[in-house]
């Protein structure tokens, strides 16, 4: 719990540059309010065809008794409509860092100037940036369906499959948001999932820290430039040797 409540943390240092670099950080707000508004019309659009979608994929219950039906077709719409959000956090996070990416890496680097890095000789990229958006959204699409199949469970599925959704698309925020601070070091892809399951505990409390944060109305447009700076720190303690 120590470790997962310094990632916690980490976010929260990552807010402090709100105050400390207010110029820098509203640079990124630009983006990430775009998409924000973007995939927030795609809820607001399942959220209105949801009953007509879920009367659609039961056809099945027409037959039952009218409580069976409101249960079954109840649960479906709620598995959806968490798959969606699962799917919306992971798309955010994707597409927010490669629209803004000229933005998170004036944030990202910014921060390691203050910590006092060392020289960052490799540069991470636009086209780097593609591919591991594509990476992401692939993983997050694996998630989506894994929770909304977990939420088809009676009774505990609702609770089963949100847990298992803030959990994992926490790690996949934590693995993606860090990328750029370890790439830029020379560290290759499977040396930083590495450096991450080395350091699990503390990745999973950014990152659904992070995640939680998203979930607030609006939250998610005033948390990304954060969660860039916060992620910084977090590659930069994953790399300090054990005390």
């Amino acid at each position: 719990m120590r470790e997962f409540a310094r990632g916690v943390a980490l976010l929260g240092r990552g807010f402090a540059y709100w105050r400390r670099r207010p110029g820098v950080m509203a640079l990124g707000l630009l983006p990430a309010a775009l998409v924000a508004v973007l995939l927030l019309s795609g809820l607001i659009a399942l959220g209105t065809s949801l009953p007509g979608l879920t009367e659609a994929v039961t056809p099945f219950a027409e037959g039952w008794p009218g409580l069976w039906v409101t249960v079954i077709r109840v649960a479906v719409g709620t598995a959806v409509f968490g798959g969606a959000l699962v799917l919306v956090a992971v798309s955010f996070t994707a597409l927010t860092l490669l629209v803004g990416e000229p933005f998170y890496e004036r944030i990202w680097r910014t921060v390691e100037s203050e910590a006092g890095a060392a020289p960052i000789d490799a540069d991470y990229g636009f086209w780097r940036s593609l591919g591991d958006s594509i990476r992401l959204l692939a993983r997050g699409f694996g998630v989506a369906i894994a929770a909304a199949l977990l939420g088809l469970i009676p009774v505990v599925g609702g609770v089963i499959g949100t847990v298992f959704a803030v959990t994992f698309t926490g790690w996949l925020l934590a693995d993606e948001l860090t990328a750029r601070a370890l790439t830029a070091r020379g560290i290759a892809r499977g040396a930083r999932r590495q450096l991450m399951r080395k350091h699990r505990a503390r990745a999973l409390g950014f990152g659904v820290a992070t995640q939680l944060c998203f979930l607030v109305p609006l939250g998610a447009v005033a948390t990304m430039p954060a969660a860039v700076a916060g992620s910084t720190l977090l590659a930069r303690s994953m790399l300090e040797p054990p005390r």
